[in-house]
């Protein structure tokens, strides 16, 4: 567990790691058996457990040590949370996005999959070289420059120092290391949850053990022939759908233009700003300078959560008239994240995998129009170069015929549900769930780990979407005390522009009470 000396030295690096964070999830990744398939008892001669707990999660928790290694010097950190009735169906296994996000840190995802963990094991499975499996980190945890110069020259230092350990790490790897550590623990089938990045490599567990996998959720979805880190005109997109649902919101629409106040403020921000913009902690002037790409890359984080968009337009309007209080909280939105993605893990894997395979035309191509630009591939961009791990492209994928639950956010920044809709035809039983004005990753919201859990016990059946329309997105902030306390109300609108036509004044000011009495 992380101790307070720790956490505090995370959160104050928090606004710096905001440039080099990938796919998150709280954070971005065979032919079907009967329903009610069982896990397969573990042998006498498992592996041995020991109990542990986890942060975001109150419950005892099984954990291991699995060998991957033909030697057995190499062991994967592995987290069960049993079946409340001892396993009744096939064990869930959670895969982390990143790619270098650890397992062990979707530890909350498991009080929103509560019901689900009643027949289940749940498991969640460290890959080398992340959490608590010998996290490759380079040195770039707490201690991340903000500097994208800086960061590529400890990256540098790290390659050069690592020996073929970049070489070693990629997903075909992480694969067959899951494979073995559903062997070691007993599993004749399970099913896959993936998230982000998570979602990838679930695909690629599909495509290369098929005859393990009993079904598939993939929230966040990254097909295995889409480029995810052309990220830029996804965020736009999902930045436009906050400007309309922002003009549809009276309380938010009053803010006026905020979109053309954050073209203008990363279009004109000066040495000056940078240097002075306070810190999302203290308040104080910030140590090192927060430049516009940094600001960009701060507004396309905040997208992935809807609560945190919310805040967006308030804090850009207050942005444009000098105080910068409101948009550096949301740069320090995401600073007490637990932990960092481990660098090492992360660049070779996305060098390989994704960066060998984008052209400079199309990262231009994505670039252009958008508010973000280059801002966040840059970092893989210059990065890759002093980490040139080969690339390692993927075979076309092949049919595959398992249950498959897609869900989607309409307003998610980086796995738009185009690539759920158009980039998955050869799998042929699969339903998708969209969330209207969800970010990245969805499985907690509202009504879906209900129908997640429909899903996996019934794959064959249709699931009744309707409650889907019940979730909506979060109230927007109307002040610095947070959102309006009560809505605006359409009809009291058009009252109070009558009273006050009339000359009833008294009545006009009576309704302005009335509409405006929620607000700070």
């Amino acid at each position: 567990m992380t101790d307070n000396r720790v956490k505090k030295e995370r959160a104050l690096s928090g606004r710096k790691r905001s440039a080099t964070r990938l796919l998150t999830g709280a954070a971005v990744l065979v032919v079907a058996t009967s329903l009610g398939a069982q896990a397969e008892p573990a042998a006498s001669a498992g592996p041995a457990a020991e109990t542990c707990y986890a942060d975001g999660w109150s419950e005892s928790l099984r954990c291991y040590r699995i060998p991957v290694s033909a030697d057995g010097e190499v062991a994967l950190s592995v987290l069960v949370a049993p079946a409340v009735n001892g396993g009744q169906r096939e064990p869930l296994y959670l895969l982390a996005g990143g790619p270098g996000q650890a397992a062990s840190d979707l530890a909350r995802l498991l009080n929103p999959l509560r019901k689900l963990n009643r027949g289940r094991d749940i498991v969640m499975v460290d890959r080398r070289g992340g959490g608590r499996s010998d996290a490759f980190d380079c040195g770039l945890g707490a201690e991340t420059p903000a500097s994208i110069e800086r960061f590529v020259g400890k990256l540098a230092t790290c390659y050069q120092a690592s020996g073929e350990r970049p070489l070693t790490i990629n997903s075909r790897q992480t694969v067959d290391d899951l494979e073995t550590v559903r062997k070691a623990l007993g599993h004749s089938q399970i099913s896959l949850w993936g998230g982000s990045w998570g979602t990838r490599t679930a695909l690629l567990y599909q495509q290369w053990y098929p005859e393990s996998l009993q079904s598939l959720v993939l929230d966040g979805v990254a097909p295995i022939g889409t480029k995810v880190f052309l990220a830029a005109s996804a965020a736009e997109s999902a930045l436009v759908e906050l400007q309309q649902a922002c003009s549809d919101d009276p309380m938010c629409a009053g803010f006026g233009d905020w979109r053309a106040q954050l073209d203008t403020l990363l279009a004109s921000w000066s040495e000056e700003q940078a240097r002075n913009f306070p810190d999302p902690l203290t308040g104080k002037t910030v140590d090192e300078p927060i430049e516009a790409w940094m600001l960009a890359g701060a507004v396309r984080t905040a997208l992935y959560d809807p609560g945190a968009a919310a805040q967006l337009p308030f804090a850009v309007a207050q942005a444009s008239r000098g105080n910068y209080a409101p948009l550096s909280g949301i740069v320090g939105l995401f600073a007490e994240m637990e932990g960092a993605m481990p660098m090492g893990l992360t660049f070779s894997v996305a060098c390989a995998e994704e960066m060998n395979r984008i052209s400079a035309e199309e990262i231009a191509s994505d670039a252009a129009g958008t508010f973000i630009g280059d801002g966040f591939i840059r970092v893989f961009r210059e990065g890759c170069k002093v980490w040139p791990v080969p690339a390692l492209p993927y075979e076309a994928p092949q049919p595959r015929h398992h249950p498959v639950l897609l869900i989607s956010g309409s307003a998610d920044p980086i796995t738009p549900p185009k690539y759920a809709d158009e980039q998955l035809a050869y799998l042929d039983h699969k339903q998708h769930l969209m969330v209207r004005g969800g970010g990245h990753i969805n499985s907690a919201r509202g009504c879906v780990p209900d129908l997640i859990l429909e899903f996996l016990d019934q794959p064959q059946v249709p699931l009744d979407q309707e409650c889907l329309a019940d979730i909506q997105r979060p109230p927007f902030t109307a002040g610095n005390y947070g959102p309006a306390l009560l809505p605006r109300v359409p009809e009291a609108d058009s009252r109070l522009a009558e009273e006050q036509q009339s000359g009833s004044e008294s009545a006009g000011r009576e309704v302005a009470r009335e509409v405006e009495g929620g607000s700070p």
